[in-house]
């Protein structure tokens, strides 16, 4: 409470600071300085979180036109951005899913299949939770999947009084909670929507650049790096530091088909939502050869988000049903704050081009060329996955990306193998709390003590550190 009360302060001193240092003859007023002036406001907010996160976003639709930079519309534009609504298509996806119960047939019927064995069980949840991950927001997963473990740890114990007190079972309990809170936040970094800092990247590369990052050259390197992790993920927590040697949980698959039956036979609507899913997915996928099919370049990812999003309000959610897969009040869940986010992010790094900083930090970097490029890609995913610890994930993106930008065209290397793996690390925060909602979610269980999960985490952070280097060094240059 402290430091937001502080940062609400500091953020407009250090904006007025800056301009008014100009005054004094410390440095001229040009752009750079209004556009860095605003930086410093809104990264102090988005630091300390003195005001909601998105409303920090809106800082630049009002202060741009005011300093110069822009008009209105040049100020607004990037709060309308295309990678905004492939975004929205995402979500209006999963919320058709969470609607009609569809993830949590998902989650149980890939939970069943892993068995009834202590760590069978684990490999059930951790995937199941990696899998929604990559198509509906981390936070939704572990809030849907908190339950159903906690389903699994009480009937332990209501079966066995005694196993509460066996170290066994508390390390069982312990790498479950965190391993689903780890879980969401390695799966979203599979697919091209399944976290916010992806889709961040995407609009920058195409801003900037003019490139696009599409979905299934996404999945080349989301998909290794995913699969990894999550057997890294676990061979540190359950094979090495807190293993559990429980062997056949009793009466677990009874758990699971319990909620399978509340859940009913599958319905007409979770089918329909399935196909759609499917169709949006092997869009997304096949993108390229449907271009060449139709000798066209029309198709994109956002295309076929928003078609597949709008299908949900127009397809019938049963036979002769007048009500569909979803409807406009369902929207309500909708996150419309990260894609506020996502259009102040934009609109600062179109300010700070506009103004000439990203140039100028390349222009300063070039000086410096006896950094090896690998060298330089290992700082950058260390400095991204300390950061990502103690703020916002988008936040860190939005700030840090357009930067690196300036430093690669400054050294005159590709772009890609630098921003890719440190926009994947500011998903990896493993060691606090507060880092992400999955970790504050699963933390509430009260099976994770905050020490242990820091020990498990600084030893994830490390192997997430080499994992990313190498990604960058080698597959993102083979793929891209």
């Amino acid at each position: 409470m402290r430091a937001r009360r502080l940062g609400s302060w500091l953020g407009p001193l250090f904006f007025g600071g800056i301009l008014l240092a100009s005054q004094v003859g410390l440095w001229e007023l040009s752009d750079a300085v209004k556009v860095l002036a605003l930086a410093a406001w809104m990264v102090t907010w988005w630091v300390t979180e003195a005001v909601p996160i998105p409303v920090t976003a809106l800082l630049p639709m009002v202060l741009f036109p005011l300093l110069g930079i822009f008009d209105m519309k040049g100020a607004s534009l990037p709060y309308s951005d295309p990678v905004i609504y492939l975004f929205m298509g995402g979500f209006i996806i999963a919320l058709a899913m969470e609607k009609n119960r569809l993830h949590l047939r998902i989650a149980l019927n890939l939970i069943r299949i892993t068995g009834t064995r202590a760590n069978g069980i684990l490999w059930g949840f951790f995937l199941a939770t990696a899998f929604l991950s990559m198509w509906i927001s981390n936070t939704a997963t572990a809030v849907m999947m908190l339950p159903i473990a906690m389903s699994i740890v009480r009937l332990i114990q209501a079966a066995n009084p005694v196993m509460e007190k066996d170290k066994g079972f508390r390390n069982f309990s312990f790498t479950l909670m965190l391993g689903i809170a780890y879980s969401a936040n390695i799966g979203g970094v599979i697919t091209l929507i399944g976290t916010p800092p992806n889709v961040v990247l995407v609009g920058f590369m195409q801003q900037f650049y003019g490139y696009t990052l599409d979905f299934n050259r996404w999945l080349l390197i989301g998909i290794p790096v995913g699969g990894l992790m999550l057997l890294l993920m676990y061979l540190v927590m359950v094979g090495f530091m807190y293993p559990n040697r429980l062997g056949r949980i009793g009466g677990s698959e009874q758990v699971i088909r319990r909620q399978l039956a509340e859940l009913g036979p599958i319905s007409r609507a979770e089918v329909r939502v399935s196909l759609v899913l499917m169709a949006t997915a092997l869009c997304w996928i096949l993108r390229e050869p449907l271009n060449l099919l139709f000798q066209t370049n029309l198709l994109n990812d956002t295309i076929i988000a928003m078609t597949g999003g709008i299908a949900m309000f127009l397809v019938p959610a049963g036979k002769g049903d007048t009500d569909k897969l979803l409807d406009w009040s369902s929207t309500k869940g909708l996150p419309w704050g990260i894609l506020l986010l996502f259009g102040g992010g934009m609109s600062l790094a179109k300010g700070m081009e506009a103004a000439g900083i990203i140039q100028g930090i390349g222009e300063t970097v070039s000086g410096f060329s006896l950094v090896s490029v690998s060298v330089l890609c290992l700082l950058l995913i260390l400095v991204s996955l300390f950061l990502t610890e103690l703020m916002s994930n988008v936040a860190l993106v939005t700030i840090f990306v357009p930067v690196v930008f300036g430093i690669a065209d400054g050294l005159g290397e590709q772009v890609l193998p630098l921003v890719i793996p440190i926009t994947m690390a500011s998903s990896f925060a493993f060691m606090l709390p507060i880092s992400t909602p999955p970790n504050a979610i699963l933390f509430s269980s009260g099976f994770i003590p905050i020490r242990d999960m820091m020990r498990v985490g600084v030893w994830l952070n490390l192997l997430a550190v080499l994992l990313l280097w190498g990604v960058g060094v080698v597959l993102v240059k083979w793929v891209f």
